[in-house]
């Protein structure tokens, strides 16, 4: 697998991560919220953001 696209595996497994812990410490526990109120939106969001992230970095590993 070339480097960019480890790059973009990395930040999805990251944001993940972050999502799921933001939905577990902070999140929204009254059921309004869109996307932290439950867990795996918050998790596919965190991925989400995490791969367009750390997409900006392919560039750099050209």
């Amino acid at each position: 697998m070339p480097k960019r696209e480890v790059m973009i595996v990395i930040g999805v497994i990251i944001g993940g991560i972050s999502g799921y812990l933001y939905w577990k410490y902070i999140g929204c526990f009254t059921g309004t919220c869109a996307i932290t109120s439950v867990w795996y939106k918050s998790t596919l969001y965190g991925m989400f953001m995490g791969g367009m992230l750390f997409d900006l970095f392919r560039d750099f590993l050209k």
